[in-house]
């Protein structure tokens, strides 16, 4: 049986299609997995101003502890019995 050249051509685009289709069940996940996160870390670590903090135990100044409670109390107050609101009036052409 002879071939022509439509057998040729069809057999030669079967065979690159049946190439392509392969090549899509080739795992890329090791090389895309290896610096997966990296860059996330690296900006955290990068924001932090003083990685030495935690070993700091000179205690803060600035302020008594008295005054830092009643500071406090009066923030967490403000929560339990807001302020009340006071109507809104506006005298137009009076």
């Amino acid at each position: 049986m002879k071939r022509t050249h439509l057998s040729t051509a069809t057999t030669l685009c079967g065979l690159c299609g049946l190439l392509l289709a392969a090549s899509g069940c080739v795992s890329t996940t090791p090389n895309l997995d290896h610096d997966f996160g990296k860059s996330v870390s690296l900006l955290k670590a990068q924001q932090i101003l003083n990685p030495e903090a935690s070993r700091n135990t000179d205690p803060v100044k600035g302020i008594d502890g008295k005054a830092a409670k009643s500071g406090y109390d009066e923030y967490q107050k403000s929560y339990k019995a807001p302020a009340p609101l006071t109507p809104l009036s506006i005298n137009i052409g009076q």
